[in-house]
């Protein structure tokens, strides 16, 4: 049976980000945030850490259904050749339930 995968995420732009408009920024952001929606995952929770660390502007969690929702994510992040304008670190994993 299929469970939850959970990726905790890491993240800082690159120049070419900043090279973009406010407008196109958003639109990736958008896509982002529809690609989630449609293999049925969820931004547990999105963090601001620049404050905090000189490597990583932001980290977060997402909840997804299963592997699956999770290859097929990624697969539309290269499609929008995201990861030219978003540096990131990633670690997934599955619930531990204490028996």
């Amino acid at each position: 049976m299929a469970q939850p995968v959970y990726k905790l995420f890491m993240l800082r732009y690159t120049q070419a980000w900043y090279k973009l408009t406010p407008e196109e920024q958003n639109k990736l952001l958008a896509q982002n945030a529809e690609s989630l929606k449609q293999v049925g995952a969820e931004m547990v929770v999105l963090c601001v850490s620049a404050w905090a660390s000189e490597e990583w502007l932001g980290w977060g969690v997402e909840k997804y259904p299963d592997l699956e929702a999770v290859q097929t994510h990624a697969n539309n992040l290269f499609g929008w050749n995201w990861f030219k304008y978003i540096e990131s670190k990633t670690y997934l994993g599955s619930e531990f339930v204490t028996p």
